[in-house]
């Protein structure tokens, strides 16, 4: 008798299951697909940057299960919305509380049960989809990447099955301690609202002290290092859901209470629909708000990490080309860039060394990076300025005086390449005109030029660097495997670097598909109740467009508050980069820009979404 109540309902209620399962699937989901990640050692280790990479995903685990435990607690109790009316009809026909607590026990535990495999299902679905796609635009190979992984199955089914249970054994003990009464009534009851003074003062107080302890060890990062990450994490997750729970009630009580506002078109009615599911809804922002936190953060992170990569290669290298024996097409193709600076060293080779005529060097001394040994500026671009007044120099001479000197020494090998891998192990020497032009052996020239944008030249730097090589050919009879030259380092930085932004988005987009997630789960499992309301405006008058600018305001708030406080977290968090990032903030306006299409979007189709729903169909 039991499982045929239970079926029959649910039967009979499939549209508003169908929603629910939605909602669960996508966290399972999610869950999953941050585990492929988080639980995958030997991958993350060999495409990180950041060599605590683990570690960083062992807090990022935490987080996400605080924010799935508040989601879940809140989906499930869905379910008791739905049926709390119903229950408590079949206990005025006579059925047995304990009858009906089990049956709410079990039919909480066959929603998480289904729900469960089917997520399961689908996170390895979309781990595969998402990792190929993003591997194809990056061009990673993602070598170690496995979209089934059998260590984070095991974590997500023990996870999960602990939940359900629990949110199972809530469900059934509020079936249990409510009367009769209370549950036929329960969908006409607002949600209870914190109105005594000092306990909203407590709550805010609490929520800032919280979130500033967190934003102070993120700014401290470099003091506080694994104990920050930790410390941030909890206070700020914490203090996040203090917040809403606390201040969102007292500020549309306050927006309620201001005339004005109140009374201007249907802004009553809105502010009512906000206050009357409040509970819930602060429970929907917070995690809304971790959520935006954690897909536009690691967006950020991973694409700064990204735009980094030319600011730390140029750490190194003051100009961005060296060219060996140009070409007549490459002097031609010279004529249209955009350089900085330009200069043209002559040098001769001869078996034993190679020598470059001091006067050039002189006459241009060439750009270096000199370390300063100061954080904030760990180098500046500053001209040798070293003297020469001998007659010659080499970095192999037995006295001192005669010795190429340290800035020289970097301007040859940094900036003009000049090293064993063009020139085997010939000795480098500077030497004057008399010197020069007693060798016997032909005048030869290195080009070696500043450019405005070095990423823009790409394609051509990557075949100077190939016409370099044939040079070193020539003189060594044998192709090195590099030549030293910025590009090389940029492409080999940012080759690392593919497997922490792979990471990136790849949660990114994850974490914003759950924050998608969560808010249409919030305004489906809503509409079914407003409508009625909406249906009741539109008799009494209330032209259509005033209901539509009504969803407007309200939704708008929903997306507002967790939008700038989940913004605030960014923008703070990312300054706990800066240990080692150069420049955490390059290029953020970025993955800003695209969260911020993103959420429009987002709050756009609610809008639409929830208009369909609720607002009576046109007659």
């Amino acid at each position: 008798m039991l499982w045929k109540l239970l079926t029959s309902s649910m039967r009979k209620m499939w549209k508003d299951y169908i929603v629910l399962l939605f909602g669960l699937t996508v966290s399972i989901a999610i869950f999953y697909m941050f585990q492929t990640l988080a639980q995958n050692k030997s991958f993350l280790e060999a495409n990180a940057l950041i060599t605590s990479i683990v570690f960083v995903f062992h807090v990022g685990t935490f987080i996400l299960a605080m924010v799935t435990i508040f989601y879940i607690f809140y989906a499930t109790s869905f379910i008791l919305t739905l049926r709390q009316k119903e229950l408590g009809m079949y206990m005025t026909l006579g059925a047995k509380k304990g009858k009906v607590t089990q049956m709410m026990f079990f039919e909480t535990l066959l929603i998480g049960f289904i729900s469960l495999i089917i997520g399961i299902l689908a996170g390895i679905g979309l781990s595969q989809l998402t990792a190929r796609m993003l591997m194809n635009q990056l061009n990673f190979s993602g070598e170690g990447f496995e979209a089934f992984y059998s260590s984070s199955l095991i974590t997500t089914v023990i996870f999960y099955a602990i939940l359900f249970m629990l949110t199972a054994f809530v469900n059934a003990l509020k079936i249990a301690s409510k009367s009769v009464l209370d549950l036929v009534r329960a969908p006409q009851q607002a949600d209870p609202v914190m109105r005594k003074g000092w306990k909203i003062f407590a709550g805010t107080v609490i929520s800032i002290i919280l979130i500033g302890v967190g934003y102070y060890v993120m700014i401290n990062m470099g003091t506080f290092l694994h104990f920050g990450v930790i410390a941030a994490a909890i206070t700020i997750t914490f203090g996040t859901y203090f917040f809403f729970m606390s201040l969102l009630p007292f500020i549309i009580r306050r927006l309620k209470s201001i005339r004005t506002l109140n009374d201007k078109g249907l802004n009553s009615f809105t502010f009512a629909q906000l206050q009357f599911r409040i509970s819930q809804l602060t429970k929907v922002l917070g995690t809304v708000t971790m959520l935006v936190a954690l897909g536009l953060g690691a967006m950020a992170a991973s694409l700064s990490f990204y735009h980094n990569i030319e600011i730390q290669t140029s750490l190194m290298y003051a100009n961005d080309v060296a060219v060996y024996q140009p070409t007549e097409e490459q002097l031609q193709e010279f004529k249209n860039w955009d350089f900085q600076e330009k200069n043209d060293y002559t040098y001769k080779v001869s078996d034993e060394g190679v020598y470059f005529l001091k006067d050039d060097l002189l006459n241009n001394p060439p750009f270096i990076q000199q370390f300063t040994g100061n954080m904030e500026e760990l180098t500046r671009t500053v001209r040798v300025s070293d003297p020469l007044p001998l007659d010659e120099y080499s970095d192999t001479a037995e006295t001192e005086e005669r010795m190429i000197s340290d800035d020289w020494a970097t301007a040859l090998r940094s900036e003009l390449l000049a090293t064993s891998r063009i020139f085997g192990d010939r000795t480098i020497y500077i030497v004057d005109e008399t010197k020069f032009s007693a060798i016997d052996a032909e005048i030869e020239t290195v080009t070696v030029g500043r450019l405005e944008n070095f990423t823009e030249k790409s394609v051509a730097l990557e075949k100077i660097d190939e016409h370099n090589q044939e040079v070193s050919l020539a003189y060594t009879g044998s192709i090195p495997d590099m030549t030293g030259s910025k590009y090389e380092n940029y492409t080999s930085l940012k080759a690392i670097a593919n497997g922490t932004i792979f990471m990136g988005l790849f949660l990114g987009i994850a974490f914003l598909m759950m924050m998608a997630s969560v808010l249409m789960f919030k305004l489906l499992s809503s509409a079914t109740a407003d409508t009625s309301r909406y249906n009741m405006l539109r008799k009494i008058g209330v032209r259509r467009s005033k209901l539509s600018a009504s969803i407007y305001k309200e939704l708008f708030l929903i997306f507002l508050f967790p939008g700038l406080l989940g913004f605030v977290h960014v923008i703070v968090g990312m300054e706990m980069f800066s240990i080692i990032l150069i420049e955490p903030y390059t290029k953020i306006w970025i993955p800003i820009l695209l969260f911020l299409v993103i959420y429009l979007t987002y709050y756009l189709l609610t809008v639409q979404m929830y208009k369909r729903i609720v607002l009576p169909k046109k007659s």
